[in-house]
């Protein structure tokens, strides 16, 4: 018997706004979004054709993917903002933005990047954790980018400081088409008992 899938029609990306120096992690940037417009995904990610966002939407859009970004009015002044995308959004603050890129992503993934994008997947995966969403969210260890964060995450876990089931709602992988797989495969973990407002 087939189980069911979960149906992931627009996937948020969380990455880095600077190009890095590791030309595989840059490489493969462009490839996710090429695979996403090939699997006809679209993309909701932060609106730069900047670093390793700009190369997700090239790969996308080279592809003939479509593409919509976020980004906070305040942003626009630093950031150089994707003049190709078919939707821009524009938020009053990073606040809106997130709640804006989980209203409307079915799932999330996370590629290297540094303080916005740990800030991103770490609230992201919190709200999971609370039960206030129960998408998928992947994140994908290019050339063993966040190997030092998986071993944090698993210290964490031995310490008694996260618990398993918690742990268990990010899923890795250094390969997007399997990392994929596995977010499609997700099955989220029931709502604590103590976080349903119905329970008497």
């Amino acid at each position: 018997m087939s189980e069911k899938m979960n149906n992931i029609h627009n996937l948020a990306v969380f990455c880095a706004s600077s190009d890095g120096n590791d030309k595989l992690i840059f490489d493969t940037a462009y490839v996710v979004g090429k695979r996403m417009a090939e699997e006809n995904i679209r993309l909701v990610y932060g609106g730069s054709k900047l670093g390793l966002m700009g190369q997700v939407a090239k790969g996308l859009m080279d592809h003939g993917g479509k593409a919509t970004g976020v980004i906070p009015d305040f942003l626009k002044t630093k950031e150089v903002v994707h003049t190709g995308l078919d939707k821009l959004i524009t938020t009053q603050d990073m606040h809106e933005r997130k709640l804006n890129m989980n209203e409307l992503s079915d799932a999330f993934i996370s590629l290297p990047g540094g303080f916005g994008t740990f800030e991103e997947l770490f609230e992201i995966v919190t709200w999971a954790q609370l039960g206030l969403h129960r998408k998928p969210i992947g994140l994908l260890n290019i050339n063993g980018f966040y190997d030092d964060l998986i071993n944090m995450l698993n210290k964490m876990t031995s310490k008694g400081l996260l618990k398993k089931d918690n742990l268990e709602i990010l899923l890795v992988s250094d390969d997007f088409d399997e990392l994929l797989g596995k977010m499609r495969n997700f099955k989220p973990k029931p709502v604590p008992k103590w976080m349903n407002k119905n329970q008497t």
